[in-house]
């Protein structure tokens, strides 16, 4: 059996969004007219496909050099993408906090949250030596989520106020455990900040992504 019919065996039972989410993460970049090949419908049905999973924040668009010609533009997974797949590391951290508070109790559970804080935190004032102007700190921290998975974007909404927006959240398993970790980050966010911020909206609580006004204090 050839690699596309194996598949359109495997993905037979998905909808046509599923198929393609599992096409990436088997295959890695792949473009519209070789998914379209894989799973039988036209390319332009497999670019609309990518247009609404593009959308939804779980594909991304590069342009890649393959051979002689133009650059070809290939799709792939975000985090928020890889995220649709079951994720056993995540659960087993699920599981050890949960064998913390009930083994060792929520002292020992909130030392773990706190080492954490302060771990990061050492990280995140070393890369913001330097920066005083508030709008360049929330730039330099929107930087810093970014790189760590959180897919953050970051807003003047006006003078001296700002939003910092989190599309995805790497310990989300973990943050609904246990919702010290929230708000050990919103702590660190005030002081690396020196500013106050709000969360006005939060993944755990169903939201589509975690949200921070920021203002002046």
């Amino acid at each position: 059996m050839s690699a596309i019919d194996q598949s359109r065996g495997e993905s037979e039972n998905c909808s046509t969004s599923e198929r393609i989410l599992q096409l990436l993460k088997m295959h890695g970049s792949l473009q519209a007219t070789e998914v379209g090949k894989i799973l039988g419908i036209t390319s332009e049905a497999a670019r609309q496909q990518f247009i609404k999973l593009s959308q939804r924040g779980l594909v991304v668009a590069n342009a890649e050099a393959r051979g002689v010609g133009r650059p070809a533009l290939c799709w792939q997974l975000t985090l928020a993408g890889h995220g649709c797949f079951p994720n056993a590391h995540a659960e087993l951290t699920a599981q050890l906090l949960r064998t913390v508070r009930d083994k060792l109790g929520e002292p020992a559970l909130d030392t773990l949250i706190n080492s954490r804080a302060e771990e990061s935190g050492a990280n995140y004032r070393q890369a913001m030596v330097g920066i005083t102007a508030l709008r360049d700190r929330v730039a330099c921290l929107a930087a810093i989520r970014n790189r760590e998975g959180y897919m953050a974007e970051w807003q003047q909404l006006d003078e001296g106020e700002f939003l910092l927006a989190e599309n995805h959240c790497p310990i989300g398993v973990a943050a609904k455990v246990c919702q010290g970790f929230c708000q050990a980050e919103l702590r660190l966010f005030s002081e690396l900040l020196q500013a106050k911020v709000e969360r006005r909206e939060h993944i755990v609580g169903g939201a589509r992504r975690c949200a921070y006004r920021i203002s002046a204090s």
